[in-house]
């Protein structure tokens, strides 16, 4: 398995643990609590600041364990790579487009926050599967 498809396993499995515990935390919030006045403020901080922390150990374990030609990126992992972070960001403008028009809808900062966070977290999803699936299947440009 290449260094890149690791990296890119790894970045999958994190953002998923990542955004269950958040949902974990804010939903597990007592019955009488609306959920909009939930606090998830410090919760959504921890998930980010958590998952970055955990990605990038991650990347460092994965770059220690391997044969250090494998840490050469040649051509096709560099295609790979600009594909899946190209397919990724489109969930990132959805997003922020959603945030914006829950702010002009007046939406309550529950919902703008939620919504960004949730396209940040199908972002990294979309990007890592994308290139799993073209080290696993191929990389066909179009």
């Amino acid at each position: 398995m290449a260094v890149e498809e690791k990296r890119a396993w790894s970045m999958l499995v994190i953002a998923v643990g990542s955004y269950a515990a958040y949902l974990w935390v804010v939903l597990g919030r007592p019955a009488a609590v609306p959920l909009t006045r939930a606090p998830y403020v410090e919760a959504l901080l921890w998930a980010v600041g958590l998952s970055i922390a955990v990605s990038i150990a991650a990347h460092i374990v994965i770059a220690a364990f391997s044969p250090r030609e494998a840490n050469i990126k040649d051509q096709r992992d560099r295609e790979i790579h600009r594909f899946g972070e190209y397919v990724g960001q489109s969930l990132v403008v959805i997003g922020a487009v959603a945030g914006l028009v829950l702010a002009m809808a007046g939406a309550a900062p529950f919902w703008i926050a939620n919504a960004i966070y949730l396209a940040f977290v199908l972002s990294s999803v979309l990007g890592s599967a994308v290139k799993v699936i073209s080290y696993r299947f191929g990389f066909h440009p179009w």
